[in-house]
């Protein structure tokens, strides 16, 4: 039996009146609402250690007087702030600071180049015309006549998100996948994006799903070990090519006999492992793929080919040069920390960053293999595109939804990249809740507040626009995020980045104006649907917040409660979600049903509650699961009025999903073929094989892609679908 610690609040000393106005200035939370609706307050260790993070010196109330008198000052002596927000249609005043008896003037210049003088309403005061167009504008400040202009950033952003009329006539379902884990006999060991491509055109054609929704396929380590999970990617921006499949590269078509038998040599051992029910290893995978592609990199390519790869890059700039580097980097200091025995992840200060005095030689006397790894993402990005086509033609209304991936890991190429952007010494997360009573600490860590505006929100509009390509819709994982973040400071005792206890920590907010400006005007442009994960400890307008811009929430027919804990029927449900009966940080259905949930956290020793109690609850859950079934006729109960079967439970809780008013449903594949294991823990790292299950059925045998839509319990829940879902 585990013993319960202390809770959170009952050890942390309240700030005093200097700390927390220096905390409120920087955004910090010194209370919140848990998830049982009681108000904590952080610890002033907590509190400290995040300003720290910030740059911000806050030992004692002088100091932090002297921080907030400054940060104050800073303010007012600003002509302009860095970002303006204004929502299409909106006409207003912005005020362009100055000192006293000193005149100024505002220029407009339009993304397209079209610069217009403001109109002054009154000394110092401007106003925006209502009929500017939707961008990323500049404004330009001039205060008397010797004073340098200042400048700052206008984002003109849609007011409101719209799904397509059709999607809201049709109100489409999908499959939700994690594409690692759906395997081909042609696939090497890993669900790949040729895979993406037929699972696509299959559940079209066999069973009218209009989307496929996929893990994060971001970017991880260029070299094994890789980090299995694609929530702690090394970066948001690009794509892991251990996705690629190798023969759809065209120029595979023209490798010489002796070579190609390589390739299919190379292929042998992990497509074996797709017909095997054994945890994936991707390292094995990754090195039997990388050498295939680095033989297909050589192939001489096509004029037509050539050009393509050379507009790719062009279009992809800077940041994909930056990425090829920092993989060239990675790759050959692993194998100096593999000769040398160093474990570390530090780089010497020549290569610490894209602008660090040593990069250009780097880059000079590495330019083949910086090309590979350029090389590496053009190809993927043809594969993603392929699949998104492919789905669209099969006629599914929407596609491949991809999803956002909350952070980066703290070693990796956007952590590298955005560094003057990212905190340190820190790492976000989430404060205990009833499913995950340590709470959580993913390690990742965050933007800084003040430098992200002060950056224009540049780095934030690069990863959303990445994550909206090839895409009908994207999903952004753990979407809170936008408004604040939990983070939780290291323990100071030399832990890496992120380590720190997760239960002491605090939130941090940010303006999510400008983060929604930025989110909403790139989904316009794109033509793309956004769903958030709004799941989790978050504060009562944030759902409206969402549905007044048009971002879908998240439900799970488990969690849909009233005010007083009963279950909530589909009449009282929210419309403007996407629906489902499972996520992929729980149980599939079945083993959720049978209690493996407890079992499994019991073994890895996460309760903080006697065993017994979580118990009683999970059996009383289910069992009210099968009284709100049988009392709306989704479910039957057995002879002698005892459960329904386990079959009919699944079936019964999928039409309870699909029954409710939500725009869009998602079906995961583990319950549509009986899958008993859970793909991810929250809060296990090395104690659980997240993120390396493969799909199997409830006998635990594999289920691989060739024979997935024939599989007995797929269909009957597609029939199941098809009856309550027209």
């Amino acid at each position: 039996m585990s013993e319960t610690p202390p809770a959170p609040h009952s050890r942390v000393n309240a700030p005093t009146a200097a700390l927390a106005r220096l905390a409120e200035a920087c955004g910090i939370s010194t209370t919140y609402t848990a998830h049982d609706g009681e108000r904590r307050s952080s610890s002033t260790r907590a509190i400290r250690a995040i300003l720290a993070t910030m740059g911000i010196e806050a030992g004692d109330d002088a100091a932090c007087q002297r921080a907030a008198d400054r940060l104050e000052a800073e303010r007012r002596a600003r002509p302009l702030p860095p970002v303006t927000v204004l929502r299409a249609g909106e006409g207003r005043d912005v005020e362009v600071h100055a000192p006293e008896g000193v005149s100024a003037e505002l220029t407009l210049t339009l993304e397209s180049g079209l610069a217009m003088e403001l109109e002054g309403v009154r000394p110092g005061v401007f106003r925006f015309p209502a009929d500017l167009p939707t961008g990323y504008h500049t404004l330009t400040a001039r205060l008397g006549a010797a004073a340098a202009p200042a400048t700052g950033r206008l984002i003109v952003t849609p007011v409101r998100l719209r799904a397509p009329d059709a999607v809201i006539a049709k109100r489409p379902w999908g499959f939700m996948a994690q594409l690692y884990s759906v395997r081909s006999r042609a696939s090497w060991g890993i669900g790949d994006l040729a895979d993406l491509r037929d699972l696509c055109q299959l559940a079209a054609t066999k069973t009218g799903a209009d989307f496929v929704l996929v893990n994060p396929l971001h970017a991880a380590e260029p070299v094994a070990p890789l980090t299995p999970s694609p929530y702690l990617p090394s970066s948001r921006l690009f794509v892991n090519p251990i996705y690629l499949r190798v023969e759809e590269i065209p120029e595979v078509a023209y490798m010489p006999g002796a070579d190609r038998t390589l390739v299919d040599w190379a292929a042998e051992a992990p497509r074996a492992a797709s017909l095997s029910p054994a945890l994936i290893n991707r390292d094995p995978i990754w090195r039997a793929k990388r050498d295939a592609l680095e033989q297909v990199f050589l192939l001489p390519r096509p004029a037509a080919r050539a050009g393509a790869f050379a507009a790719f890059r062009a279009r992809e700039g800077a940041a994909l040069e930056d990425f090829a580097t920092w993989c060239a980097i990675f790759e050959e200091r692993a194998a100096v920390r593999r000769s040398d025995g160093d474990d570390g992840d530090d780089l010497p200060a020549a290569l610490a960053s894209p602008h660090a005095p040593g990069i250009a030689a780097f880059r000079a006397s590495h330019r083949e293999r910086i090309e590979f790894y350029a090389w590496l993402q053009w190809v993927a990005d043809e594969q993603r595109g392929a699949a998104q086509d492919a789905a669209l033609r099969a006629g599914m209304g929407i596609g491949v939804m991809t999803d956002l991936a909350v952070g980066v890991h703290p070693h990796g190429a956007d952590a590298w990249a955005f560094a003057p952007v990212l905190a340190r010494g820190v790492g976000v997360g989430a404060p205990p809740d009833m499913y995950n009573q340590q709470g959580q600490n993913w390690s990742q860590p965050p933007f800084l507040p003040r430098a992200l505006e002060e950056a224009g929100y540049e780095p934030f509009r690069a990863v959303v626009r990445a994550s909206l390509r090839h895409a009908g819709a994207l999903r952004i994982d753990h979407i809170l995020g936008l408004f604040r973040l939990w983070w939780v400071p290291d323990t100071g005792d030399g832990e890496r980045d992120g380590q720190g206890d997760a239960a002491d920590g605090a939130y941090v907010r940010y303006d999510h104006e400008a983060l929604f400006a930025v989110l909403c005007l790139e989904a316009e442009r794109a033509g793309t649907m956004v769903i958030g994960e709004d799941l989790g400890t978050l504060e009562p307008w944030v759902e409206d917040y969402l549905a007044s811009r048009g971002i879908l929430g998240t439900t799970v027919v488990w969690w849909e409660r009233e005010a007083d804990g009963r279950l909530r029927p589909p009449e009282h449900q929210r419309a403007d979600v996407l629906a489902t009966a499972t996520t992929h940080d729980i149980p599939p259905t079945a083993a959720y049903l049978a209690g493996a949930g407890v079992d499994l956290r019991e073994k890895l020793g996460l309760l903080v509650r006697p065993v017994e109690e979580v118990r009683a609850e999970a059996a009383a859950e289910r069992a009210e699961m099968v009284e709100y079934l049988v009392a709306r006729g989704w479910a039957t109960r057995g002879p002698g009025g005892g459960d329904p079967t386990d079959e009919d439970l699944l079936m019964g809780i999928h039409r309870a999903v699909l029954a409710a008013p939500a725009l869009l449903a998602g079906v995961a594949l583990t319950d549509a073929v009986g899958d008993l294991r859970t793909q991810n823990q929250p809060g296990t790292d090395r104690e659980y094989p997240n993120w390396c299950v493969p799909l199997t059925d409830n006998r635990g045998l594999p289920v691989v892609l060739d024979t997935l839509f024939d599989h007995p319990r797929l269909r009957a829940l597609v029939e199941a679908i098809r009856e309550t879902r027209p």
